[in-house]
């Protein structure tokens, strides 16, 4: 939860490490890079070995050997967190611990700082990670799972993901750097810190970036830019922190593509023959023309800072806050149902002719219906977290008040399906009568929808150290969550749809820790969360809510673990059960709701070995069991889209090569079966596949740096996904196709 900086953190670790004996100080000497900030009431800094729940924490460095093409990538090497960012920079499903979801991200929370980017955790065509974008800005990450989640940040139980900035100091320094690709990428990237004064710093930096996209589309179907000012006054008994971010990134929505001949990793239907297209909607029948060629990104901007004051007598004060403002739009091409060869469907039986080209298509041309969908979304929010913590010498206590206000206005144009060639850049055809007479074959589903809402928390958590190794806490949260949302479905000013909803609930975490030595322990954590409803769940199930069921849903959590951190090793392991009682789903607007209660339980393993030799190596590695205990149709299944079981393994190798510093690595990513849907079907399995990404780095020191990665080596075709909205169908959604990027950057200090 804590937005505490990664210098106040190194400095309290520094302390504490000097005031140890010289050997213990000598044990502890890769304990700096295992440092979080992330999961206490109190917004307090710790050692990773310290903490009586489970957390993982990514430096820069880090998180660029993932080679990340999305924010969702990072994740990845999360343990517990099962990441589908195969439908590019934003829009990914990030499954939590076996928690059930169809897909985006309802058990995630991103934050900056320490304050969730949204309070939301996913709205319809919107979760967190689609508002972030990594870059050389920032320092490090945390990913907390489950424990104190129920408790700290915004009150959702699965993950939080905590980016934190980097900082100026006495020194000004920086970097530029540029970055090229097989995919015709164009980047350049640049950061620069340094003081303003005395105890006064900055940081500042953004990239600008354009590319046809990992599926080239034709044209320049990824472009953004990015901008990030953090200021930081460092008080006498404090600090204070000021930052903006400014982000206007988007790109293509790779959507599931049809699993016949001729497609593959690279395909994807969005070209210049169908990127403009004209949609008809409303109860009118307006035209209009969209780019769909825009994809799904993020237009907006995050502000915010902390103050964060040492009182005296053991008191420390720490309140965070931050504002949301922006578009996040989507234009997508998305299929719909089966493809088939087009003389079933032309008006001749024979052949059809193209909008755009003219070109005549025979009739054994295969072609597929796609929607043109719109939406247009406006998102705001402002959120204060305010915490005071009392610091004795065998116990600590902190009570804080959390506020969330935020909103979202929507406007959708789905549906809007004509068919189209399967080809890449597929174009729409004349003479079928589906896509000459748009009422003859197309679903729309129009709505023009206004949502505030409020989430107010009073928490407090209590720890108390029985003795140097014994300690136990309790952490409690009394939220408030309120919901006031109209729909127009339709586009004809009749409001269909009102809720007025105002109710709370009360969320605990209590766990012990012992620590058999001062560099491995042994933990125990039981909580109990809610998911709460947002804007869509009440859209989606108006009747339920109308008959007075309350849509917010109860989740239970339990943790062992064990942690182990050596000079040259590190090794965490936690096993987790949870249960999540009467969870809704909706596969797409205007879709039937099924209803059920799953539960989860599993290992998560987080290790890392590091050699004198310089070799290294970290894995991370999930094995879970999920069931639907309750259901009307698929009790004894397992959850869809889920792994049994993953495994992400990184060896690395440093050593010196003509005056440079090399570093050469790999990651091996494998990935057992999956179902597709909740109904188990042995038809719609998607089968386990292995991943090889590799890296090399030069560094000079003079500061000029070389990197070259290359993802996917042996461009397997895996799927993530099969097609969420009518499972059915025969169509997936592949992981991205083999991939390099190569960059040069010079460092300056």
């Amino acid at each position: 939860m804590s937005g505490v900086a990664y210098a106040q953190a190194t400095s309290e670790i520094s302390s504490e490490i000097s005031s140890e004996t010289s050997s213990e100080a000598t044990q502890q000497e890769n304990m700096v890079e295992q440092i979080i900030v992330t999961g206490t009431a109190s917004g307090k800094s710790m050692r990773k070995v310290d903490t009586s729940f489970a957390i993982t924490s990514l430096n820069a460095d880090n998180i660029k050997k993932l080679a990340p093409k999305s924010t969702a990538d990072i994740f990845k090497a999360v343990p517990g967190v099962w990441a589908e960012s195969s439908g590019g920079v934003s829009g990914a499903n990030v499954y939590v611990r076996g928690f059930p979801s169809t897909g985006d991200a309802p058990f995630l929370t991103v934050q900056l700082q320490g304050v969730p980017v949204f309070q939301p955790p996913t709205l319809s065509f919107l979760e967190n990670s689609t508002l972030f974008r990594f870059d050389e800005t920032i320092s490090f990450m945390d990913g907390l799972r489950g424990g104190p989640n129920s408790v700290v940040s915004n009150g959702q139980p699965g993950l939080t993901t905590n980016f934190i900035l980097k900082e100026g100091g006495d020194t000004t320094e920086g970097l530029v750097k540029y970055t090229t690709s097989s995919y015709d990428l164009q980047r350049i990237d640049g950061v620069v810190s340094g003081a303003i004064s005395d105890d006064l710093y900055f940081m500042m930096g953004g990239y600008v970036q354009q590319s046809s996209g990992i599926r080239d589309a034709g044209f320049n179907s990824e472009k953004g830019h990015q901008f990030t000012v953090n200021i930081t006054k460092e008080l006498d008994n404090g600090k204070i922190n000021l930052f903006t971010r400014i982000t206007d990134d988007h790109g293509t929505w790779y959507l599931p593509t049809p699993l016949v001949e001729g497609v593959d990793n690279e395909y994807t239907q969005i070209g210049t023959l169908n990127r403009q297209a004209t949609i008809a909607y409303g109860p009118d029948g307006t035209k209009q023309a969209f780019d769909f060629g825009n994809g799904r990104g993020w237009d907006g901007s995050i502000s915010g800072g902390s103050i964060n004051l040492e009182l005296g007598n053991g008191w420390t004060f720490v309140d965070r806050f931050a504002y949301t403002s922006g578009k996040a739009d989507t234009y997508g091409l998305v299929p719909e149902g089966s493809p088939v060869q087009l003389s079933s469907v032309a008006d001749n039986g024979a052949s059809a002719v193209g909008a755009t080209t003219g070109n005549v298509y025979e009739g054994d041309t295969l072609v597929q219906q796609i929607g043109r969908w719109v939406v247009l979304k406006d998102i705001e929010a402002f959120t204060n977290d305010l915490a005071v913590t009392k610091d004795a010498e065998a116990y600590q206590f902190t009570v804080g008040l959390y506020s969330s206000d935020f909103s979202a206005k929507d406007w959708w144009a789905l549906g809007n399906q004509a068919y189209h060639v399967i080809a890449p850049g597929g174009e729409n055809l004349t003479g079928i009568d589906c896509n000459d007479n748009e009422d003859t074959c197309t679903w729309d589903y129009d709505i023009n929808s206004v949502g505030d809402g409020q989430t107010t928390a009073v928490y407090g958590a209590f720890e108390y150290r029985f003795t140097e190794a014994l300690s136990a806490d309790i952490g409690l949260r009394r939220e408030n969550h309120e919901i006031e949302y109209t729909v127009d479905e339709g586009l004809d000013g009749v409001i269909t749809k009102a809720v007025q909803y105002d109710e709370s609930a009360t969320g605990w975490t209590a766990g012990v820790n012992y620590q058999l030595a001062s560099n491995t322990g042994v933990f125990f954590r039981a909580s109990e969360g809610s998911k709460m409803p947002y804007f869509d769940d009440f859209r989606d199930n108006y009747g339920a809510y109308l008959d007075g069921e309350d849509l917010m849903r109860d989740i239970t959590q339990y943790e062992i673990g064990y942690k182990l951190a050596e000079k040259n090793l590190s090794f965490y392991a936690t096993g987790f059960f949870n249960e999540v009682e009467g969870d809704i789903f909706v596969r797409r607007p205007g879709a039937p709701a099924e209803t059920f209660t799953s539960e989860a339980y599993g290992i998560e393993l987080d290790a890392a070995y590091y050699h004198d030799s310089g070799f290294s190596i970290s894995v991370n590695a999930t094995l879970q069991d999920t069931e639907i205990t309750k259901s009307a149709n698929n009790e004894g299944n397992e959850l869809e889209r889920q792994p049994g079981w993953q495994l992400r393994a990184t060896p690395s190798y440093e050593f010196d090569l003509q005056g440079f510093t090399a570093n050469l690595y790999g990651t091996l990513i494998a990935v057992d079966d999956r179902f597709a849907s909740n109904d188990n079907n042995p038809n719609q399995i998607l089968e386990g596949y292995e991943q090889i990404d590799l890296g090399l780095t030069l560094m000079s020191d003079q500061g000029l740096k070389f990197e070259v990665a290359m993802q996917n080596v042996t461009d397997e075709e895996g799927l993530t996904e099969g097609d969420p909205r009518n499972p059915t169908a025969p169509n997936g959604r592949f992981i991205m196709p083999r991939t390099a990027t190569f960059s040069v950057s010079y460092e300056f200090y």
